[in-house]
């Protein structure tokens, strides 16, 4: 009988490369971005709300030292994490746990910290904080990438190119408009998650049920006081208003509304790197390629957009996350259930990593985009014969001839250079057919203006100026500052 053997060997999770890491954050996303939902962020802002209550608190008459407020401000970023660990094994309560740790690092103030709070004081609290802050993070990446399409599309707006509609070469557009499609998709993201963040309002001091009944006995019913309180908490996180009605937690519903807007961005940068996925295999744009990057192992010519590719990826699973909050949110019985908060610690921080992310190897490809004019024009060449027959038999007719008459002649030509370039493999040659056919002589001066791509491009020119000056400059002139920032992708 054979041995078995063993599924795995025993070994030691004291490195990084014995426990599975997210390569959301251990691959990919910015510093900002993995501190924002680091557990030193996360538990120092713990520290801090306490403060700031305790500090609120004292300013409305309760019995809280200037010695126990420098004692807990003393203390706020030394955590100890294997202490809150070994405390929270006991307790099986990470708040509490993390209220002991604090607690003795702060003998003095141990008494009043967390006086008359919840649990979700500290922890959605905090969860407010970081949405805000990662979407404070993510709005000067969406400019970026604005700012730089904005020059791509600047500069090249008066090239001519094929446009596709049902992805079949309709009429022509120019390089410069289709980059402006993407910007303004990416405009209405910029405006979304403005908004978002700038609708969040704090938790603030609510008390287990959203009541706040535990602030009014410490105030010996004084409203007023227990409304003053909620305000001073509100303002020392830098809120400007807190939601007035809340049951244990803020409303899930605010987790529906960041992810529903990050979904969205991952919607946009999908389609833009798709249609650049679609631009390299026919070679006309491509994406930067490193002079010493391999785009196959087995084909060294390839010239892969792992970039875009990435981007397309990624966005993919970011628009999948919108369906966690959503559920979410439709199970929270009552005042609050508990099953919210290991969904939630999962699907906010992936959707802020993964939408940093995107962004940052967006504005990479966006940096260096490469275009290829004379790919474009004999691209260009092949089709526009066939778009330009309206203007050829308008040209005839103009000269004297019939339009009937001249749409037959066309359409037995056409058909015949479409059996070239269909049946034969051939270039179309329906131009030197005209050019060798009697019947079109008066109006064989004009073919080359009549063919000349930029006549049918109608104003697309001019709309990529009035759009840049009027609707992408006032819309990221804020966010200048940040410019200057290259993006920095680990590939």
């Amino acid at each position: 009988m054979a041995s078995s053997t063993p599924l795995h060997h025993a070994v030691s999770c004291d490195d990084v490369y014995s426990s599975y890491q997210t390569p959301l954050s251990a691959r990919y996303a910015g510093p900002e971005m993995v501190y924002n939902f680091s557990d030193r962020k996360k538990f120092s802002t713990w520290r801090r709300l306490w403060l700031y209550l305790a500090k609120s608190q004292q300013k409305l008459g309760v019995n809280i030292s200037n010695e126990q407020l420098e004692e807990m401000e003393n203390h706020l970023m030394d955590i100890d994490f294997k202490a809150a660990a070994n405390e929270e094994k006991k307790t099986r309560h990470d708040v509490m746990a993390h209220v002991h740790v604090f607690a003795q690092q702060c003998p003095k103030a141990a008494p009043i910290i967390h006086l008359g709070a919840t649990s979700c004081y500290v922890g959605d609290n905090t969860d407010l904080i970081v949405l805000r802050d990662g979407f404070n993070i993510l709005l000067p990446k969406v400019a970026r990438c604005v700012n730089c399409l904005s020059k791509f599309a600047d500069t090249h707006r008066n090239l001519p190119t094929l446009g596709f509609t049902h992805l079949q070469p309709a009429q022509l557009t120019t390089v410069g408009k289709r980059a402006c499609l993407w910007i303004q998709d990416l405009l209405m993201d910029l405006r979304n998650l403005e908004r978002a963040r700038d609708d969040l309002r704090f938790r603030g001091v609510k008390g287990t049920t959203g009541t706040q009944a535990s602030f009014m006995q410490l105030f010996d019913g004084d409203e007023q006081k227990v409304k003053q309180l909620d305000k001073y908490v509100t303002e020392l996180a830098g809120f400007k208003s807190a939601y007035v009605i809340c049951g244990q937690t803020y409303t899930r519903k605010v987790d529906v509304d960041c992810l529903a807007t990050l979904a969205s961005l991952g919607s946009t940068v999908h389609k833009i790197c798709t249609d650049i996925r679609l631009l390299a295999n026919m070679k006309e744009v491509e994406e930067p390629f490193e002079q010493t990057q391999i785009g196959s192992s087995a084909m060294p010519y390839k010239r892969n957009p792992m970039r875009s590719e990435r981007c397309c990826s990624l966005a993919r699973h970011l628009m999948t996350l919108i369906a966690d909050p959503l559920q979410t949110a439709s199970v929270q019985w009552f005042e609050r259930t508990l099953d919210d908060s290991a969904n939630r610690r999962v699907c906010l921080a992936e959707a802020f990593l993964t939408a940093d992310i995107i962004l940052n190897t967006l504005q990479n490809i966006a940096e260096g985009l490469v275009v290829y004019p004379k790919v474009i024009e004999r691209h260009i060449k092949q089709e526009l014969p066939f778009m330009a027959t309206e203007n050829i038999i308008m040209a005839m007719v103009k000269s004297g001839g019939d339009r009937q008459e001249c749409h037959e002649q066309i359409r037995v030509l056409s058909h015949e250079a479409g059996a070239q370039v269909k049946q034969q493999g051939l270039e179309n040659d329906l131009v030197q057919r005209i050019r060798a056919t009697s019947y079109f002589e008066p109006i064989h001066s004009e073919l080359d203006s009549l063919l000349d791509p930029k006549s049918f491009t109608g104003r697309a020119s001019n709309q990529v100026t009035e759009f840049l000056t009027e609707e992408v400059k006032p819309a990221i002139k804020k966010y200048e500052i940040h410019f200057g920032v290259e993006a920095k992708v680990e590939l």
